[in-house]
């Protein structure tokens, strides 16, 4: 098997003029400052259907012959393959259909059936989808448009390299988030040929990180299990095309924690003002963790910005705790009136927000006319978390602080 060439990604650039966005590259100053080097992140997120997804599936349904598009596409997709696949089939009038998980983002499946494919909900986990989809294709003939493993979703999404060689001529460093590694793979492929100098690095989470063992055992590996916020990168096992891809031309890859993710998504939102999914968020994680280990300019990959409403309420939580912006104490107070209204004046004062706070006279460690106060509050950060501690010590006993 041959490499995916850069002159078969320029085709499909071409193919796709007018059907994706040319995503803009943006200067992330709060990434510079971090890595003390220039930093853009390359906004995917704001493409089509919310993801790069469309610049794969177009390309490879538009190849299709065509009594394979008079038989349909199907594809089994936790949200953005889905999406990329039912907007391309949509354009192309092919029929569709999409299996997903049973517990699918209810938006990203909302969105496929909106973009006019046929969804049916089979499996708990993407595996059991995906067979699923295979056993359909058998059965009807339709055409499965695997959402990495193939040599023409690989060439649609290597028109993201080609971007951003034009939009950042002297970039030294890609960072991009991977899962079953087509994103990754078909960047390296536009890239590596004529800018060898450039590194890759794959960020993957690491809870779901196939590939630095099945790039270790020389083949793909797959995972016993996964359990990862970053559903649009949680692949249990790389493809043969991409391993290919990725073992010839990716110089690096790193795995992030939950933790980094949110803190990642949390940035994003706050300083670039870019709502990015857990997923996407992962090769600024990347930097977040090691932000001296990358030459500049950097361009990071933003793969996508689908994320269900009450999954985001749950990682900005995550992030902000993370990022120590949350403080829980317990302090021990006087029992007579005013003494809770002088130690919320207190907090006031420090600069800190009440979430909540529980007031108990039952303990048996309380003397009498003593109470504990439990206090959730909002900080500034990590610092402003350590003064208030410090100030409200120097007044009161804390018996417990996170």
């Amino acid at each position: 098997m041959e490499l995916v060439s850069v002159d078969r990604i320029n085709t499909a650039r071409k193919l796709l003029a007018g059907v994706v966005r040319e995503t803009p590259l943006r200067p992330s100053r709060a990434l510079r400052d971090r890595c003390d080097t220039e930093v853009f992140l390359k906004c995917e997120n704001l493409q089509r259907t919310g993801s790069f997804k469309i610049r794969g599936a177009y390309n490879r349904i538009h190849n299709l012959s065509a009594d394979q598009r008079r038989r349909g596409v199907v594809a089994a997709s936790a949200g953005n393959h889905a999406q990329g696949v039912a907007l391309a089939a949509s354009l192309l009038d092919i029929p569709c259909t999409v299996f997903m998980p049973e517990q699918a983002s209810l938006p990203k499946m909302s969105a496929t059936k909106a973009y006019g494919a046929e969804v049916r909900l089979v499996g708990a986990v993407l595996e059991e989808s995906l067979a699923a989809a295979k056993e359909f294709a058998a059965q009807t003939g339709a055409e499965l448009i695997h959402p990495f493993d193939h040599e023409d979703v690989v060439a649609g999404q290597g028109t993201v390299g080609l971007e951003i060689l034009e939009q950042l001529p002297d970039v030294r460093t890609i960072v991009v988030a991977a899962g079953g590694g087509g994103l990754v793979a078909g960047i390296a492929a536009a890239v590596k040929p004529v800018r060898p100098d450039v590194r890759i690095v794959a960020a993957q989470a690491e809870s779901a990180a196939a590939w630095p063992a099945s790039l270790a055992a020389g083949k793909p590996v797959r995972l016993t299990e996964m359990h990862t916020m970053a559903d649009g990168i949680a692949v249990g096992e790389p493809g043969v095309v991409t391993f290919r891809h990725v073992a010839e031309l990716v110089d690096d890859v790193i795995t992030v924690s939950e933790e980094s993710l949110s803190r990642a998504l949390l940035l994003c939102l706050e300083r670039a003002k870019l709502l990015v999914e857990p997923a996407g968020s992962a090769g600024v994680a990347a930097l977040l963790d090691h932000p001296g280990s990358f030459e500049g300019p950097v361009a990071v990959v933003l793969s996508g910005g689908n994320i269900d409403p009450l999954l985001l309420l749950h990682v900005i939580q995550h992030g902000m705790t993370a990022g120590g912006r949350y403080l829980e104490l317990t302090v021990r107070i006087p029992d007579r009136p005013g003494s809770l209204a002088a130690l919320l004046t207190e907090v006031g004062q420090l600069g800190a927000n009440v979430i909540d706070v529980k007031h108990s006279r039952i303990s048996g460690a309380l003397a009498l006319g003593e109470v504990n106060v439990a206090l959730n509050l909002e900080t500034r950060g990590p610092d402003h978390r350590r003064e208030v501690v410090q100030r409200l010590g120097a007044g009161h006993p804390i018996l417990l602080s996170h």
